[in-house]
């Protein structure tokens, strides 16, 4: 790229949010909510039936702005506890920001509840007349049939302050203060998880089991605490959605969240369960090239070829920048304005959130982006990863603050396709065979952690919070864990019994309950696109570009239908498996 850079490995700036928890402008901002919460309210008895377009739409511009406020006391407060989940200020100001919203929302709550309710002849009227709103209006009808009271929806956005987010605020707090020691070259040395799981990809095998072995010796001493937060989270989800909103299963209620009918998440691990033969070769194959009479558990991520390949996070960002420009220079526009904003936190700390996010607070808002970068080349994969979903909230920031976000299952076609991109790029420009064969198993490896690893935890959830339900004790749900890896990995791999306790470090599980498919929704479809993109060239990417665009301003199935992609039929998720076919293929024939 022109005017080359050279990109530090920092922490974030939040300034374009606040200055800190003491900024005057963030004590304001409670302040200038609160207000606009108050003037809102006096809308309550212009809510009628017969209410003019204009006012209606005078109404939700006038929500929009104090809900876009709310997103960055929000933002600011969650962004400071991730860089730092042992900061006792980010600990209660997240609390803070918590209780403030779910009050806000109680003093709110009357228009939501008044819009499902409308009749649907005025309903129609009024969404003909809502331009951008459009689909976030017919969505929130999408709940009539599961909305309670106004009461009754005030006490639950109460309990849940004190209740369920509490919960998850002790599971982040809780793991996110372990470290792990473990002899590495003769020396002991305490590593965060991040550190220790880039010990899993390492050549020698006893210290790939050790790493494994120290990740859940941790987990496991306190798994009777980390197992009945759990059971708490779970129970709190079916007496809520099963028992009083009437909802048929705890999965229906994400399903109804990302607008995907239950049907289409069946069909999706219905063809996941007949198509898992694709990566048992791929096992079969790789315990083959390592010399290994079969895997274990341990060497799923094993490297194929000795290869100490290592990017510093400079070289990294010029390569997944490049990478971007080559399919379409805006891309890599949008992913240097999240560098040149100092929106992306990439050390790695103690205390510091593991894994890697973006998070997108309002249209408004360039994103932030936080990786742990040590300078492998799944940490290169994880940039262009994060960056692509930064790219995707840009492409859709002309949307309102209600539109802009794609649905779960969609949010990860820009990453994805992106992580894609890049792989390409290092393949096309790798002269070292042992790189190169390494950077094609790693896809792979991907794959089967985006695709079934994920879609079997969401096997498991369902299991789970059925077990949960019938009383199932710690143990229990933990013996399901591990029979739900026996079938996943089938006679390819040899499971030890310690993996029973991985349930417990999976922060979805307890965050975001069903979460995970969305994984595997997003790799299959990008597989397809890709595919397309391979096949078609220029031609394919003003599809591409309308899906990005469209972010979460139209529903996903017909976004999708309208792109050429009929996600209710088990034909289109089997074109997935078959590139993953392929994929196996290739590496079968490699010399």
């Amino acid at each position: 790229m022109e005017n080359k850079k050279t990109y530090q490995q920092t922490a974030w700036s939040l300034t374009d949010l606040f200055e800190s928890f003491d900024d005057p402008k963030y004590q304001a901002a409670y302040k200038e909510v609160e207000q606009g919460t108050k003037n809102f309210q006096a809308y309550r008895d212009q809510l009628t039936p017969d209410i003019s377009e204009e006012l209606f739409l005078k109404i939700i511009t006038t929500y929009e702005q104090f809900y876009r406020l709310m997103s960055r006391l929000d933002g600011f407060a969650q962004l400071a506890f991730a860089a730092d989940t042992q900061d006792q200020k980010a600990q209660s100001e997240v609390a803070r920001v918590n209780q403030f919203e779910a009050e806000m929302g109680n003093q709110t709550i009357f228009f939501s509840l008044w819009w499902k309710a409308l009749d649907e002849e005025n309903a129609q009227r009024l969404l003909k007349a809502a331009g951008d709103y459009h689909y976030w209006l017919e969505a929130m009808r999408n709940w009539k049939d599961y909305t309670l009271s106004e009461p009754e929806e005030k006490i639950v956005n109460i309990k849940d302050v004190t209740g369920v987010n509490a919960l998850n605020m002790l599971y982040d707090s809780i793991t996110n203060r372990y470290t792990f020691k473990i002899e590495v070259a003769g020396e002991e040395k305490e590593m965060t998880r991040g550190e220790l799981m880039a010990l899993v990809r390492e050549p020698d095998p006893d210290l790939r089991k050790r790493a494994y072995q120290t990740l859940y010796r941790v987990y496991e001493d306190d798994a009777p605490i980390l197992g009945q937060i759990y059971q708490s989270i779970v129970r709190d989800w079916r007496n809520e959605n099963v028992n009083i909103r009437g909802f048929k299963k705890p999965i229906s209620v994400r399903n109804l969240v990302n607008d995907i009918p239950d049907e289409v998440v069946e069909t999706l691990l219905d063809v996941t369960r007949k198509n898992t033969k694709h990566f048992h070769r791929f096992f079969n194959l790789k315990a083959k090239r390592i010399g290994m009479d079969k895997l274990r558990r341990y060497d799923i991520y094993a490297p194929v070829a000795k290869s100490d390949k290592k990017y510093n996070f400079s070289d990294a960002a010029d390569i997944v920048l490049e990478s971007f420009t080559e399919f379409d220079p805006r891309f890599a526009q949008m992913a240097q304005q999240i560098f040149d904003a100092s929106h992306v936190d990439s050390q790695v700390r103690k205390g510091k959130m593991s894994g890697a996010f973006c998070a997108t607070i309002s249209p408004d808002l360039t994103p932030w982006v936080l990786l742990n970068y040590q300078g492998r080349p799944d940490d290169v994969a994880t940039m262009a990863h994060e960056l692509g979903h930064g790219i995707h909230s840009l492409m859709a920031q002309e949307h309102s603050a209600f539109t802009q976000h794609a649905c779960l299952p969609l949010a990860e076609t820009a990453s994805t396709f992106g992580e894609m991109m890049l792989v390409d790029k290092l393949l096309a420009e790798e002269t070292n065979e042992a790189v190169r064969r390494d950077l094609l198993f790693r896809q792979m490896d991907d794959s089967f952690a985006t695709i079934i690893r994920q879609n079997y935890f969401s096997m498991f959830e369902q299991t789970a919070h059925d077990m949960i339900a019938e009383g199932a004790q710690v143990n229990e749900i933990a013996e399901a864990y591990l029979e739900n890896l026996k079938t996943e990995f089938g006679d390819a791999v040899d499971i030890s019994d310690e993996f029973r306790w991985e349930w417990v470090m999976i922060p979805h599980f307890y965050g975001v309950p069903f979460y995970v498919y969305a994984y595997a929704f997003g790799q299959l479809l990008v597989l397809s696109l890709y595919k397309q993109f391979k096949e078609e060239g220029n031609a394919f990417k003003p599809r591409y570009m309308q899906i990005l665009s469209a972010g979460g301003s139209i529903a996903p199935v017909k976004l999708l239908s309208n792109a050429g992609f009929d996600v209710t039929s088990a034909e289109f998720w089997q074109g997935g498996y078959d590139v993953i076919d392929e994929m196996v293929t290739t590496l079968e024939n490699l010399d």
